[in-house]
């Protein structure tokens, strides 16, 4: 299991040099000048002293503590939320029009509103963050528990499961794809979300501010940086928290088949 992990990894690292080799040859090709489009070694050089001097870290710091705020938010109300209209259809009947009706609607659309209501700072962007990640989480969630096949519920009541054991052993094993499912698409809307907020409702902190201020004064080689560390950090998280989480859950309960290659 270590080495299909170890794998993934270096066929995610490969995708991303590649990338990273077509990006320098256009920004060496002169289509765009070099202080609009610069090249990997300065990006790295920008990036580096941003490290040392720890304005970087501070600023991750702070979206970061945005991001997991408002989506851990999201997945303790959405995640429950969820299994309720799965089980329940009073609960459905209740929630789901209103999560119909407010999905649609862009979570930056709502900046200018929480601005007006709560000022310019932090709880602007929880909350934005939190509005983001909510429906993915819910939704998917009671999809999954829906889906739960009928014959393994039956099975288990008549051997006796009570709601617990119901709960523990065949729903959530039963809807642990979907559950990881809404946990990655919350997560990504959630960076999403709070970089757009941050532009407009930060103050000083944050990747997003970072690269809305250096677009004021046309600092790409500081805004590439910004986007470089923020593609990092979704890449972490999307091969070693969600893929390890995945191994341990779904795979482990042979929910899903694991791809090999």
């Amino acid at each position: 299991m270590t080495s299909d992990r170890t794998r993934s990894v270096r066929r995610g690292a490969t995708s991303i040099v590649v990338a990273a080799v077509l990006y320098q040859v256009v920004a060496q090709s002169g289509f765009f000048a070099h202080a609009l489009m610069p090249g990997l070694p300065t990006i790295a050089q920008t990036l580096f002293g941003m490290l040392a001097d720890g304005s970087m870290f501070m600023h991750a710091a702070f979206t970061l503590y945005r991001v997991l705020f408002g989506f851990g938010l999201a997945v303790a109300i959405g995640l429950p939320l969820g299994v309720l209209m799965g089980r329940f259809r009073a609960a459905e009947n209740f929630v789901l029009p209103l999560a119909s009706a407010l999905m649609p609607i862009p979570s930056l659309a709502w900046i200018p509103v929480f601005i007006l209501w709560f000022g310019l700072g932090n709880m602007v962007t929880v909350l934005i963050v939190f509005y983001a990640a909510l429906f993915p989480m819910l939704l998917n969630t009671w999809t999954g528990v829906r889906s739960v096949n009928p014959i393994w519920l039956r099975a288990a009541g008549a051997m006796g499961a009570d709601e617990k054991r119901l709960f523990w052993k065949v729903i959530i094993p039963g809807a642990s794809p979907f559950i990881i499912t809404g946990l990655r698409q919350s997560f990504l809307r959630s960076w999403i979300a709070v970089i757009g907020a941050e532009m407009l409702a930060a103050s000083n902190w944050g990747l997003g501010w970072v690269i809305f201020d250096a677009q004021q004064f046309l600092n790409a080689d500081v805004m590439m940086a910004s986007i470089l560390v923020i593609g990092l950090i979704g890449f972490g998280a999307e091969r070693l928290v969600f893929g390890s989480l995945e191994h341990a859950t779904i795979y482990r309960w042979g929910m899903a088949r694991m791809a090999k290659g």
